[in-house]
C-alpha cells in the first residue's frame, strides 16, 4: 500500500480559511503565513509560560492546527510558482532555512556549554554521547525493522541514526521548565547540545554507504567519513572562534556588530563547512560555541544574550512551521506499528540506553531513571529524516549516475514510511516526556519547578537576621558577600553562604542556585545592588530580581543608578540600607504573624501601630511573596507575614497566632 508523504496535504484553496477569505491571493496567504508564524510561536511560549506547561507541547499544537485550518507552506510555495502539483518545492525551499536555523539554535546551544560543567558531568556525558548513543542506534534499527512493515535493515539503520538525536530545540524548553539541579541540567544539556552533530554524522554515514555499496555496508568506510567530518568540523570551528576573537579583542569590530557579526559567522561557517563535507555543519558550530563560550580574552555575555533571544524566537518559528506541514492522517498509515515502535523507544530503547551506558559512572540510579524518561525528538530529527527520505526517493530516478543500488526502486518505496515515523516519534516523545518529566524530576528530587529559595546579596548583621528569619518558615537561603567575617557569621547561625563577589562567573558556574529563585540585593553600595540585578536578571527573570531602594533617591534623575538599571524596589522607599541597619540596630524587630479570621490584618496594625511594615507574605503553599515600592502586599487570613515593628513594649498585645 502507497504510504502518505508528510508533504501530501490538502490545497491552501480547500482550508475553512482560505475559503472565508476567497478574495485572497496567493502572495497574501503566503504573507498571511509568514506573519502569522511568529505570532502564534510567541502566543504559545507566553501561555505555556502562563499555564506551566512545556513550551514545545503548545507549538506543535499551534502548528498542526494552522496547517488544518489554514494551509501549510509546502502547498503556498508550490502555489507562488504556479506549480501547484510539484511536491518538492516546499521542501527545497523549507529545508534550507530549517538547517540555517537549527546552525544558530545550536551554536547558542554551544555557547551555554561550559567546560567546568564536566567536572561533575563529564564522565556521564561522554558514556551517554558514545556507548548510549552507539547502543540506541542499534536497538531502535532493530525495533524499527520489527514494528515498521518490513522495513528494510538499510533504512532501519538510517532511522536509528537520525532518532539518536534530542536537541537544543527541545531540551531546552524542557530544561527552563523542569528546572533539575545543577549536575542533571549539566548532563541533559551537554548530550542534548553533542548528539545532535553525532546523530546527523550518523545519518550522512548511513546515507553515503547505500548510495556507495548498496546493501553491502564498509565499517571501515563508516569509521573514515565519521573520523573526516569531525575532523573538519572541528578544525573549521576552531579557526572561526580564533578569528572572531582577534576581531573584538583588537577592536577590529564595533560594538554594534558583535551580534549580528557572530551570527553571520556560524552561519558562514556552517555553510561553508556543509560544502566541504554533507553534515559537518553542524559539528562546526557547536565546536565554535563551545570554544567561544569557553575562552577568557574577550567578553561575550551580551552576544549569549542576543542569541538566547533570537534562539527562543527560532524555536517558535520552527516548531509551528514544522508541525504545520504535518497531517495528522499520516500516522493512521504506520497503523499500531507505529504506535508500537513509539512505545519501544521510550519505555525499551531509551531505558536500556542509559542504564547500560552509565555503568560505573558515579550517576546515582534516581539520576540514571531522569536521564531514562528524558530523550525527546525535536526539529534536527525531523530536518535530516525530511532531506534524506527525499534523497533516497530521488535515487529511483537515476539522478546519482552511475551508482547501481540494489532493489532501488523497493527502497524508495519503502522511505515513505520515514519521515511519517519521524515526526510520530517527535510528536509523541514530545508529549509524553513534556507532560511526565516534571513531575518525575520533582518526585525523584532533582529538581524544583517553582523555586522559592532567594539568594540575599551582602550578609551584614541586619541581612542575616532577614535570612534567619525566612530561613525558619522554611525557606531556602543563600548569603554572598566579599566579607569573610559576615560570611563566618552567617554560617555559624546555620545559613548557607559564600565568600566570594556575586559579579564574580564562579557564582554562576560552580555554585549550585537549585530551589532559589529570587535575588534580593541588599548591600550599601547601589551601583553593586543594580549590577547583581542585572547579572541575575536572565537567570532568575526580571520579575524575581530585587535590590533595596538607593539611598540618593531624593536626588533626582542625578541619583547614582539610573531607573533602567534598577531592579524590583524592595519594601517602602523609605527603607534603603542604612534606614533598615538603623531601625533594626535600636529595637526594631522582624515579626512573623500567621493572620486568620480571628487575628486579622486590621488588628495587627491595632497591635503594632501604622509604622509597622509588611516586608513578605508566605502562604498555606510555602510560596513566597516580597513587598515592593511599586505593589505592596495585601496578606489574607492563612498568610503569614513577616513585617518590620517597632519594640515590644510600642502597643499592647492582643492574642493571635504568633512567633
Amino acid at each position: 500500500m502507497r504510504r502518505v508523504a508528510v508533504t501530501e496535504l490538502r490545497r491552501a484553496d480547500d482550508t475553512p480559511l482560505s475559503r472565508a477569505f476567497p478574495a485572497l491571493n496567493e502572495e497574501q496567504l503566503f504573507f498571511c503565513y509568514l506573519a502569522g508564524v511568529p505570532m502564534l510561536g510567541v502566543f504559545a511560549q507566553w501561555l505555556a509560560w502562563r499555564l506551566r506547561l512545556p513550551s514545545i507541547l503548545l507549538l506543535l499544537l499551534f502548528g498542526i492546527l494552522l496547517g488544518q485550518l489554514f494551509t501549510n507552506p509546502d502547498e503556498l510555495l508550490a502555489r507562488l510558482v504556479d506549480d501547484p502539483g510539484s511536491e518538492s518545492i516546499g521542501p527545497k525551499v523549507l529545508f534550507p532555512l530549517v538547517s540555517l536555523s537549527v546552525a544558530v539554535i545550536l551554536f547558542e546551544g554551544g555557547l551555554s556549554l561550559r567546560l567546568s560543567e564536566l567536572r561533575a558531568a563529564g564522565r556521564g556525558v561522554l558514556r551517554l554521547v558514545t556507548f548510549g548513543a552507539l547502543a540506541s542506534w542499534l536497538l531502535t534499527t532493530l525495533f524499527a525493522v520489527f514494528f515498521l512493515d518490513g522495513l528494510d535493515l538499510r533504512l532501519a539503520f538510517l532511522l536509528g541514526a537520525v532518532l539518536v538525536v534530542t536537541g537544543p530545540t527541545v531540551v531546552a524548553p524542557l530544561l527552563r521548565h523542569i528546572r533539575p539541579i545543577r549536575r542533571v541540567a549539566s548532563i541533559v544539556k551537554w548530550e542534548g547540545i553533542v548528539i545532535d552533530p553525532i546523530g546527523a554524522v550518523l545519518a550522512v554515514l548511513v546515507v553515503e554507504e547505500i548510495i556507495t555499496h548498496g546493501d553491502e555496508f564498509s565499517l571501515l568506510g563508516m569509521l573514515t567519513l565519521f573520523l573526516k567530518t569531525a575532523l573538519m568540523g572541528g578544525t573549521i570551528g576552531f579557526v572561526v572562534a580564533n578569528l572572531l576573537v582577534q576581531l573584538v579583542k583588537r577592536f577590529w569590530l564595533p560594538d554594534y556588530l558583535h551580534g549580528v557579526a557572530f551570527l553571520a559567522a556560524s552561519l558562514g561557517s556552517f555553510a561553508f563547512s556543509n560544502l566541504l563535507l554533507e553534515e559537518s555543519g553542524l559539528v562546526t558550530v557547536t565546536v565554535l560555541g563551545i570554544l567561544l563560550a569557553n575562552q577568557k580574552s574577550i567578553p561575550i555575555h551580551h552576544v549569549i544574550q542576543f542569541k538566547e533571544h533570537l534562539g527562543v524566537f527560532l524555536i517558535s518559528c520552527l516548531f509551528i512551521v514544522l508541525g504545520s506541514r504535518l497531517d495528522p492522517r499520516v500516522f493512521l498509515e504506520l497503523g499500531w506499528g507505529g504506535v508500537g515502535f513509539l512505545a519501544a523507544l521510550i519505555l525499551v530503547v531509551r531505558p536500556l540506553a542509559v542504564f547500560l551506558s552509565t555503568i560505573g559512572s558515579g550517576l546515582e540510579f534516581r539520576e540514571k531513571l531522569f536521564f531514562s524518561w528524558l530523550a525527546p525528538r525535536g526539529i534536527v530529527a525531523a530536518a535530516v529524516m525530511s532531506v534524506f527520505a527525499l534523497k533516497i526517493a530521488s535515487m529511483a530516478h537515476g539522478e546519482f549516475g552511475d551508482h547501481a543500488v540494489p532493489g532501488m526502486a523497493e527502497l524508495a518505496e519503502q522511505s515513505r514510511q520515514l519521515v511519517p515515523a519521524t515526526f510520530l516519534v517527535i510528536v509523541g516523545t514530545v508529549a509524553v516526556y513534556g507532560l511526565t518529566a516534571g513531575p518525575l524530576a520533582k518526585w525523584l528530587k532533582l529538581s524544583d519547578t517553582d523555586p522559592q529559595g532567594v539568594l540575599l546579596v551582602g550578609a551584614a548583621a541586619w541581612v542575616r537576621q532577614f535570612g534567619l528569619v525566612l530561613q525558619e518558615e522554611g525557606v531556602q537561603v543563600m548569603l554572598i558577600d566579599t566579607n569573610y567575617a559576615n560570611v563566618a557569621a552567617a554560617k555559624m547561625s546555620g545559613m548557607r553562604a559564600e565568600c566570594i563577589s556575586v559579579l564574580s562567573e564562579h557564582v554562576r558556574e560552580e555554585i549550585d542556585l537549585s530551589g532559589i529563585g529570587k535575588l534580593l540585593a541588599m548591600t550599601p553600595n547601589n551601583e553593586v545592588n543594580a549590577m547583581a540585578v542585572s547579572e541575575f536578571s536572565h537567570i532568575f527573570g526580571r520579575v524575581n530580581a530585587y535590590q533595596l531602594p538607593l539611598w540618593d533617591a531624593a536626588a533626582g534623575r542625578r541619583t547614582s543608578v539610573g531607573e533602567h538599571l534598577q531592579g524590583r524596589l524592595l519594601f517602602h522607599e523609605s527603607l534603603h540600607y542604612d534606614e533598615l541597619d538603623d531601625r533594626l540596630a535600636n529595637g526594631w524587630q522582624l515579626k512573623k504573624t500567621r493572620l486568620s479570621d480571628e487575628f486579622t490584618l486590621d488588628e495587627f496594625f491595632q497591635r503594632y501601630g501604622e509604622s509597622a511594615t509588611i516586608l513578605f507574605t508566605i502562604d498555606s503553599t510555602q510560596r513566597l511573596a516580597i513587598a515592593t515600592v511599586a505593589v505592596p502586599l495585601a496578606p489574607q487570613a492563612g498568610q503569614t507575614i513577616i513585617a518590620l515593628v517597632e519594640g515590644e513594649g510600642s502597643a499592647t498585645r492582643k492574642p493571635g497566632k504568633e512567633n
